[in-house]
C-alpha cells in the first residue's frame, strides 16, 4: 500500500493560473492545491509581498509546504525579505518573462534589444483589457509615445502553439508599431519548479 502524498499548496499570481492548471493537468498533480492571487497586483507591485504573506499564514495550518509562484514581479526584493521570513521558496528571476524563456535565454533576447516589449499567453489573451484599456490608451491615444517610444518590437513568448493568441500578438504588435518576434518557450522554469515541488 502506498504512503499518502501530502498536499503542497502553490500560492500563484493569477496570470500563471492557466499554465499552472495545465501543468498540473498533464502531469497528474492531484496533490497540488492552487490559490490565486489577482493578475491585476502586477499594477501594483509594492502590494504583492503583504499579499502573500497574509496568504501564506491563511494556509500555513492546513499545508506542511507551501511554495510561491511569483517571480520577484517588480517588488525590488520585498518579496524575497517576506519569504526568507516566512521560510517559503519562490520560482527564480525578476519575471514571469525569465521563467519562460529560462534566465540565460532571455538575458540573451533582452541583450540583443533592449528596447523589447514581452507578451506571455497570459498577455497577448488580455492584451486589450491590461495594456490599451489599462493604460488608456482607448481614451487617451497621445499617450502612446510617452509609454513606447522607446520600444523597437514586440516579443511573444508563447507557451503554447495558439494561432488565435499568435494573432491576437501580431495585433499587438502592429497597435504599438513594433517589430515583432516569436519565441516559443513551451512552460520553461515554471514547469522544471512545479515538478521540483511536487516530486519532494
Amino acid at each position: 500500500m502506498s504512503a499518502q502524498v501530502e498536499p503542497v499548496l502553490v500560492l500563484a499570481c493569477g496570470a500563471l493560473a492557466r499554465e499552472i492548471q495545465q501543468l498540473k493537468l498533464i502531469n497528474g498533480w492531484e496533490h497540488l492545491k492552487i490559490n490565486c492571487l489577482e493578475a491585476d497586483l502586477h499594477n501594483r507591485p509594492e502590494r504583492i509581498p503583504e499579499r502573500v504573506r497574509a496568504n501564506i499564514r491563511r494556509y500555513r495550518p492546513q499545508f506542511s509546504q507551501i511554495f510561491v509562484a511569483y517571480a520577484d514581479c517588480g517588488t525590488g526584493g520585498l518579496l524575497d525579505r517576506v519569504l526568507a521570513e516566512e521560510g517559503v521558496e519562490r520560482l527564480p528571476g525578476a519575471h514571469c518573462y525569465a521563467t519562460f524563456a529560462g534566465q540565460q535565454s532571455f538575458a540573451e533576447l533582452a541583450e540583443a534589444e533592449l528596447g523589447s516589449f514581452y507578451l506571455t499567453d497570459f498577455l497577448a489573451r488580455h492584451f486589450e483589457r491590461l495594456v490599451i484599456k489599462g493604460m488608456q490608451l482607448d481614451k487617451h491615444p497621445e499617450l502612446m509615445p510617452l509609454y513606447f517610444n522607446h520600444y523597437k518590437r514586440l516579443v511573444y513568448l508563447a507557451q503554447t502553439s495558439n494561432p488565435e493568441l499568435l494573432a491576437k500578438a501580431q495585433a499587438a504588435a502592429e497597435f504599438l508599431r513594433l517589430e515583432f518576434k516569436l519565441v516559443p518557450t513551451g512552460y520553461g522554469e515554471l514547469a522544471t519548479e512545479l515538478a521540483r515541488i511536487a516530486q519532494r
